[in-house]
């Protein structure tokens, strides 16, 4: 994408203020926290911006077992307890260092309600305690479990749908790839703000500081996540390296003022060369980690209408 030169004035009104009320606050940057701190900080300002819950009829904690004999947690929601329910595996945003499926509850719940669908978000393991590619492989252990598991939980073995934000879009695109190799056939794949790539793209210098998600937080989580820098370049971790042939279609949310915006694009088009159906949606105005401000930014809530949509297509609904 082309940025404008003072990118500021991109921003809607709305998230102007969102901005300014964050800068006022005077919260240290991420990037000068340990990661406990970040952790801490992180979970405690989830939610503030956020609208109120769905209540669900299903509020399931699960256990998954992981290839080096570990336990995942995930939280399954649905907001009926019909049998047969088609499923969005989900991981959350975080840098791959913060975040939990309590801080993307909402969000969760509200794609719950708005697609009519199961949701299950995992709990994977985090950095530092655990680098690449823990994140990854725990992702796809969580979808060959649920893929075995999904008719003992009431859900549609045959209807199942992965997706993620941030670092967890990443997981995301990553996942579908080990899914196509391991013969499971995902309805749809789809990515808020996915980080795609081993390298910064022009975005990340346009939206570099002041939009929330900077640069430099983006290199604090990836040190953290990848301390062998040369590991970036692993299609685990940057799908852009990957061959995508086959793969699940695909929609995609980005932000227009994200330092990763770039690097959604040019997934998206790799995507599509290689042949794979693609949504791609760019939300005017917005920062990273927009679709957790719905009550304050109305451009979150179309992305939810429109993620759901996307979802209730792939499942046939």
């Amino acid at each position: 994408m082309s940025h404008k030169r003072n990118p500021q004035s991109l921003l809607t009104p709305a998230m102007r203020d969102v901005l300014h009320a964050i800068a006022k606050a005077g919260r240290p940057p991420i990037a000068m926290l340990t990661p406990a701190q970040a952790k801490q900080g992180y979970a405690l300002g989830a939610g503030v911006l956020e609208i109120n819950a769905q209540k669900m009829a299903r509020d399931d904690t699960l256990h998954i077992p992981t290839r080096d004999g570990a336990t995942l947690r995930a939280k399954l929601w649905a907001e009926h307890a019909h049998p047969n329910l088609p499923v969005l595996l989900y991981f959350h945003g975080g840098g791959f260092t913060v975040g939990s499926p309590e801080t993307h509850e909402v969000l969760c719940k509200h794609l719950a309600h708005l697609a009519q669908c199961a949701v299950m978000a995992l709990d994977y393991r985090l950095a530092p305690e655990h680098t690449f590619p823990t994140a990854h492989n725990d992702a796809v252990d969580a979808l060959q479990w649920l893929a075995a598991q999904a008719s003992s939980l009431g859900l549609d073995a045959t209807r199942i749908a992965i997706g993620g934000d941030s670092a967890g879009g990443t997981l995301t695109a990553a996942t579908a790839i080990a899914a196509r190799d391991a013969g499971i056939d995902l309805q749809l794949q789809l990515m808020f703000y996915p980080g795609c790539s081993p390298d910064h793209m022009p975005s990340a210098h346009s939206f570099e500081k002041g939009f929330l998600l900077e640069k430099t937080s983006i290199d604090y989580f990836y040190s953290h996540y990848m301390p062998n820098p040369s590991e970036r370049h692993d299609p685990r971790f940057s799908p852009l390296l990957a061959d995508v042939t086959g793969v699940a279609p695909a929609w995609l949310g980005l932000a227009e003022c994200d330092p990763l915006v770039d690097e959604g694009v040019a997934y998206a088009d790799h995507l599509r060369l290689a042949g794979v159906p693609v949504d791609l949606e760019i939300y005017k105005g917005v920062v990273h980690s927009f679709i957790q401000m719905g009550r304050v930014i109305p451009e979150a809530l179309t992305a939810h209408a429109d993620a759901a949509r996307a979802l209730r297509h792939a499942f046939g609904l």
